[in-house]
């Protein structure tokens, strides 16, 4: 440990000398759903130099598991955690000489990850499925975020938990979601229990790939608090968890509990291995790890009370800071210090976002709008938005639920479905698209509503993630919010406040807060509403709301029975 302190100490001291004009730099790497990017940031005022993507070469496992062809059942979602090496020794050297520094340079990398994405490790930190025993077992490997697959164990969480009435529970808005470690913990144990006796870590993957990075297991704060049920300095009970199965009595204290990290802290520094593998310096330090969500906010300069960030891509998390804890329904979980020390960090979201675009364009739009769109030099997405974005609000007669991938906020059922109610024979594709762009927009404003109802109002909503790209989606936000929309200034949110938090680790700041102000950046208020546009999309988010309620709360059980009929029929 000593010599760890040395070594950050020494990245410290190497701010602003050895190279030519002074300048340091720090490298973010982001690990999202399909890619992992490597980001090089200049220390001084935040300045993106260079990136590169690593694609994962086992992307998404969701149908059939590659080392023997088995069929997976529905509502899986794994990843292959050599992937994430491949990150390391390909994009992280490929940014560094797109960017023309001198690796010597370098004074410290950050991490970000999706989460909750829980794997099996032994005591070293080997995968158990790259062991030749587990290789052909499912739950051998890592549980992205999208995995589903343990709904029927986070719905037991839930009913004891309110029946004992836990403490914990209302912090996580009542509800413990089936992507969180310990509902997909308890799924490994009953579906697989050698993996379970055999594994001696259920580890994050985003201190995972800091213990690959620094040689040491770290748990960051904001995992453990947002994802693993730590609030207080304590775990769920042995009793808690004994009364769900016997066999999981020990879950928290065996396979979870370890040392805990605080965000902006150097986990350690960099091993000479993964300096072969990334190019970089010996000893630079080495950040706690982060949640891409999360690490978001100080990129985007809203870090104080009411600015809520939204990072927007594949899914969306809406992260937000206050003074106070509350109780917000449906929310992910509140933290103190989950995104910056002094304050309690609060967590929503939407399971599906820019998946359920991609799901429709690739799936549901006819053949001749791939073609025209290939003919005009542009994408399938930007064709629909291009043929929608002029119709009057309503003009298409649709309404769409968002549940494609269930609903994470405000009611934590992932056994819900999408739902389009309205369609007729003239209905075209583009209007469908617009209806699924709205229904996201709806989806946060219930969102936002639930923190104002609940006491934590939010003052500033900033987008952030790819979808920002889009400017009639954000438009399409602003109008439905009937709130001004500010953006980051990066594409890159994720990657560079990982880059923010590698250079505090490395002691170039004192703290987040003051690394953000120096290289975050952000356009306030670039989308105001229009006026006529928010009066009519609150007639249709009336309706909305409706079918949110009806489908959602218990209405009409429909389609939680079509989940179960199609496990069934599949099984």
């Amino acid at each position: 440990m000593v010599d760890e302190e040395v070594g950050v100490a020494e990245a410290a001291r190497r701010v602003g000398a050895g190279s030519s004009d002074g300048e340091k730099y720090v490298i973010g790497i982001d690990y999202g759903t399909l890619s992992g990017r490597a980001l090089v940031v200049r220390v001084s005022d935040g300045a993106e130099l260079a990136s590169a993507v690593h694609e994962y070469p086992h992307a998404v496992i969701e149908d059939a598991l590659p080392a023997t062809g088995r069929k997976l059942p529905p509502e899986w979602a794994l990843q292959v955690p050599a992937d994430y090496i491949e990150v390391l020794k390909t994009a992280v050297p490929e940014a560094v000489r797109a960017a023309g520094i001198d690796p010597a340079d370098v004074i410290g990398v950050g991490t970000d990850f999706t989460a909750s994405t829980p794997l099996p490790v032994l005591e070293d930190g080997t995968p158990l499925c790259e062991l030749d025993e587990f290789r052909e077992n499912p739950h051998a490997y890592v549980k992205l975020w999208k995995h589903h697959a343990a709904s029927g164990q986070s719905e037991r969480i839930n009913t004891l938990a309110a029946e004992r009435g836990e403490s914990w529970l209302p912090r996580y808005g009542g509800f413990i979601s089936s992507e969180w470690e310990f509902a997909k913990g308890l799924q490994v144990l009953e579906e697989a229990p050698e993996v379970y006796e055999r594994m001696d870590h259920w580890v994050e993957a985003a201190d995972w790939i800091v213990w690959q990075l620094s040689g040491r297991y770290v748990r960051n704060a904001c995992t453990a608090g947002y994802k693993a049920i730590l609030q207080d300095g304590e775990y769920p009970s042995e009793e808690f968890l004994g009364a769900l199965n016997p066999d999981f009595s020990r879950f928290a204290i065996d396979k979870v509990a370890h040392e805990i990290g605080q965000l902006g802290d150097a986990a350690g520094t960099l091993t000479a291995q993964a300096a072969e593998w990334t190019g970089l310096p010996e000893g630079i330090a080495v950040a706690v790890g982060n949640v891409d969500a999360h690490v978001t906010a100080p990129a985007a300069q809203s870090v104080d009370p009411g600015q809520m960030v939204a990072i927007m891509g594949t899914s969306t998390c809406h992260v937000m800071n206050a003074e106070s804890r509350v109780d917000v329904q449906g929310m992910c979980g509140v933290v103190d210090g989950g995104i910056v020390k002094g304050l309690y960090g609060y967590e929503a979201g939407q399971s599906g976002v820019g998946d359920i675009f991609a799901w429709y364009v690739k799936n549901q739009v006819p053949a001749r709008y791939a073609e025209q769109a290939a003919e005009r030099g542009m994408s399938v997405h930007e064709l629909l938005t291009e043929l929608s974005q002029d119709q009057p609000v309503g003009g298409h007669g649709l309404i769409a639920l968002d549940w494609h991938s269930g609903n994470r906020s405000v009611l934590v059922d992932h056994q819900l479905s999408g739902l389009l109610v309205g369609a007729t024979l003239t209905t075209r594709a583009e209007e469908v698209y617009r209806a699924l762009l709205e229904a996201t927009a709806f989806g946060t404003r219930r969102i936002v509503e639930a923190f104002a109802e609940a006491g934590v109002p939010v003052t500033e909503f900033v987008a952030a993630g790819g979808l920002i790209r889009n400017p009639f989606l954000m438009q399409t936000y602003s109008n439905v919010l009937r709130m001004p929309i500010s953006v980051i200034g990066s594409e890159q949110g994720p990657a560079l406040g990982s880059a923010i938090h590698a250079a505090v680790a490395a002691g170039a700041y004192a703290d987040v807060r003051e690394a953000g102000q120096a290289m975050g950046r952000v356009e306030r208020a670039k989308y105001t509403p229009d006026e006529a546009a928010s009066d009519a999309y609150d007639e249709l988010y009336s309706h909305y709301l409706q079918l949110h309620d009806h489908f959602g709360r218990g209405g009409h059980p429909v389609m939680r029975e079509l989940k179960r009929i199609k496990r069934e029929a599949l099984a």
